[in-house]
């Protein structure tokens, strides 16, 4: 193996060839149980985003845990290999991608699935390969169980996620879904496999989650159950002035569990008739209405909508679930006419924008660039984001949702890799534009472009802020990212990955040089 890989001395030179003997000598050296497409598919060089391209070496799709750590070692023996993993290539910024390097398809692993119980709480073992809507599927119908903590989209592998938070309305309760996590298994960049939690191998355990893919790659999961509602009454409310919004969203998230709802989301939307970025936006079913006469003349360019749901089951009597909902409104300050609810199944919920994919796919735009940004702001400067950001630079919407929505600070554990904003309650921030298709050139420039706007503003104005799904391209940005927690993610990667080979695409570390 390693006379095959002294042919990639040069393996950062674009100008390097590789043939099919080639491939076939690296996956015959390797003994992989999976297998390789080289030169790497299409595929392996693009993520969601479409902002960036890579041309990897080759794309390996792993079995299982022991495949990824042979090619993380065989990649120790190169000079110069890299190795990222890829999930479902959500990425917005090419984090996934390794340019001359090794590419692992995450969905390829070995398909295992167990739910265990410890001290009578559930907990399903899932491969980080996993789609989130799988896990869902088979934890609720196979067992009336699911885990407690989603993202709004669950068509992203339990890996991926764990890399980095996993964020949705049901945070505000029980945090992130990196603080849901019993137990993983990593391989980290020395190709060493470990199972890891809180009390075993925990330095690992608590770098690996929010890591960034920088320690080690997921290959298992140890996820916390609870039993699975039925139903889900989903409601939307809308303020025209910011204030009375996040008043409402912050008194929600500061409830305790029984006193608010069991989701609490928002977005900011374009007072106006635009089908994307204005009041069509708002109704959840085609038979809504939205009434514009409502909104009093002095509503500002950019209104808002808090999005609220209650779990309920199926023996529940209709009377009770209204009494309870009324009782949690009845403590709200929105216009009582511009209320809009629908009573769907939980997992119709869940899967609520797997709907909008569909659409997406179906009109082109799915396979557009998508110059997404996400941020976290402290409460202490969410208004003067809100006047500098929506009421200004936004004011006219951006072709998708602008989801904003309040957390709190202490449902996350500080020992993860994760970053976050000083206040306790502080907001998400989720800029999700969806381009006309093929829209090369100038736009996807200019979108780019405005997300930059947005970041230097929040810098100007002095705001406590930090990206979510980060990207720089100097370590100098890093770390002014980190902050305080830099000599840690320093030192967690001398520890698991001195040679810097996992993760590439994300430009924090260099691939440290191996000679042979």
């Amino acid at each position: 193996m390693i006379a095959y890989l002294e042919r990639f001395v040069h393996g950062n030179d674009v100008e390097s060839r590789q043939d099919d003997d080639d491939c076939s000598s690296l996956f015959n050296a390797l003994d992989l149980q999976g297998n390789i497409d080289c030169p790497a598919t299409g595929l392996a060089g693009k993520d969601f985003g479409g902002l960036y391209s890579s041309k990897p070496l080759a794309l390996v799709r792993p079995s299982g845990a022991d495949d990824v750590a042979r090619v993380v070692k065989a990649a120790a023996l190169s000079p110069s290999l890299t190795v990222a993993a890829r999930g479902n290539g959500h990425s917005i910024n090419g984090q996934a991608m390794a340019d001359r390097g090794l590419v692992m398809d995450m969905r390829s692993m070995d398909d295992h699935f167990q739910v265990v119980r410890i001290n009578d709480t559930a907990f399903v073992d899932v491969s980080g390969g996993a789609l989130w809507e799988d896990v869902l599927e088979r934890c609720v119908l196979g067992f009336g169980l699911a885990p407690r903590s989603w993202t709004d989209y669950l068509g992203l592998t339990v890996g991926g996620t764990l890399s980095n938070a996993g964020v949705s309305g049901q945070a505000f309760r029980y945090g992130p879904q990196t603080s849901n996590v019993a137990e993983l298994e990593v391989v980290t960049g020395k190709g060493d496999i470990f199972v890891c939690s809180e009390t075993e191998n925990s330095q690992l355990f608590f770098g690996a989650l929010g890591g960034l893919g920088q320690f080690g790659i997921i290959t298992r999961a140890r996820v916390l159950l609870q039993p699975a509602p039925d139903m889900v009454r989903w409601i939307r409310v809308v303020y025209t002035e910011f204030e009375d919004f996040t008043r409402d969203a912050e008194f929600l998230v500061t409830r305790r569990e029984g006193d608010s709802f069991d989701y609490v989301e928002g977005f900011a939307f374009v007072n106006s008739d635009d089908p994307t970025n204005g009041w069509p936006s708002v109704p959840l079913d085609p038979n809504q209405a939205f009434d514009p006469t409502r909104i009093p003349q002095t509503a500002g360019s950019v209104i808002y909508c808090l999005e609220v749901a209650f779990h309920y089951r199926n023996n529940g009597h209709p009377s009770t679930v209204d009494r309870v909902v009324n009782r949690l409104l009845g403590r709200l300050g929105f216009d009582e006419h511009l209320k809009f609810e629908v009573d769907l199944s939980y997992m119709e919920f869940l899967l609520r924008v797997k709907r909008a994919e569909e659409h997406a796919k179906a009109n082109g735009i799915w396979d557009a660039p998508h110059p997404w940004l996400n941020l976290f702001v402290s409460q202490s400067d969410i208004v003067d984001f809100d006047r500098h950001v929506f009421k200004n630079i936004l004011k006219a919407g951006i072709g998708g949702p602008m989801l904003i929505y309040p957390l709190v600070r202490s449902m996350w554990d500080t020992r993860t890799s994760v970053v976050l904003p000083k206040d306790e309650i502080f907001y998400i921030i989720a800029l999700l534009r969806f381009s006309p298709p093929d829209p090369k050139g100038p736009l996807a420039e200019k979108l780019v472009a405005q997300n930059h706007e947005i970041i230097q503003c929040c810098i100007n104005k002095g705001f406590d802020f930090k990206l979510y799904l980060p990207h720089y391209k100097s370590q100098e940005e890093w770390k002014g990212h980190f902050g305080n927690q830099w000599t840690r993610f320093v030192e967690r990667k001398a520890i698991f990955d001195p040679l810097a080979i996992l993760a590439p695409g994300q430009k924090i570390f260099s691939r440290m040089i191996h000679h042979l």
